[in-house]
């Protein structure tokens, strides 16, 4: 079953920016995955938590990939440098069967 990642991210500083997202790509796409939602702008339709400065989307084939991809030493690399700079909410989900 196709499985998801989802992200809302804050960013506190941009240093890690141009690094970090040069790399995602090809990464994801070496696991598996595709970005389907990718970037800024967010707006409320509902709640009133604070919005993320970005939000993303990346669809796997299933659970095994994401987390093959979420778990990979990579991958892992590239989220030390995200740390750096930014706050990540991340959730693994299915989709529809």
């Amino acid at each position: 079953m196709t499985a998801f990642i989802v992200g809302r991210m804050t960013i506190h500083s941009r240093d890690w920016m141009d690094e970090y997202f040069s790399a995602i790509p090809d990464l994801v796409a070496r696991h598996g995955g595709a970005f389907r939602v990718r970037g800024g702008d967010p707006a409320a339709l509902e709640g009133d938590g604070p919005l993320p400065d970005a939000a993303f989307i990346i669809q796997f084939p299933d659970r095994a990939h994401a987390r093959s991809f979420w778990e990979s030493d990579a991958f892992q690399a590239l989220a030390v440098l995200r740390r750096s700079g930014s706050t990540l909410d991340a959730i693994l989900v299915d989709g529809v069967a």
